[in-house]
């Protein structure tokens, strides 16, 4: 059995759903690799709050168990918190760096987060390039979007606007699902 390492915060984690072992993004991701009969196991190691900073000291902990696919979920909070897209950008290379340094061999997703393009400024194009950046600079296979098709869209969000419900991330799912088996073959 191999293990798939989902590392993130409260997207990863499942924040508001009624049965995370069932509705979060690895669960689901879980079930679509059952149903493709691949020996893969998912970790989810999504820790709501966190941000990259967090993740880069927290990502230690999680290097004991083998690791054959990395994914990597970081960024929406450091948004949110006004943190600099620099800041950012290194601390997602550190935490891939560590990844990389314990196994090299695995292989490695990053799932990338944007901004409303009504943010003035150049913050909206500074946080998109981040993410495509650190996956090209490391060969990483990219969703640059992970909520693409349901942020924004009510239905498919909790009250708070921010976190998608079990429907939304049944369509992050569907949209994530070929990037990942891609690494799984």
């Amino acid at each position: 059995m191999h293990n798939i390492l989902f590392f993130g915060d409260s997207l990863t984690a499942g924040y508001g759903l009624a049965n995370v072992s069932v509705e979060s993004l690895p669960a689901l991701l879980q079930e679509k690799i059952n149903a493709a009969g691949l020996e893969y196991k998912v970790i989810n190691a999504g820790v709501s709050g966190e941000t990259s900073a967090g993740g880069h000291s927290r990502i230690d902990l999680l290097l004991d168990r083998p690791i054959d696919v990395f994914v990597l979920e970081l960024g929406a909070n450091d948004i949110l918190r006004g943190i600099s897209p620099q800041s950012t950008a290194a601390n997602l290379q550190g935490i891939v760096d560590k990844v990389k340094k314990r196994y090299p061999e695995a292989s490695m997703l990053l799932l990338g987060m944007e901004l409303p393009a009504w943010i003035p400024g150049t913050l909206v194009a500074d946080f998109r390039r981040i993410f495509r950046q650190v996956a090209h600079d490391n060969n990483m296979a990219l969703v640059p979007f992970m909520l693409d098709g349901v942020a924004g869209i009510r239905h498919l969000n909790l009250h708070d606007g921010i976190h998608p419900t079990a429907a939304g991330y049944r369509i992050i799912a569907d949209k994530i699902w070929p990037v990942l088996k891609r690494l799984l073959s």
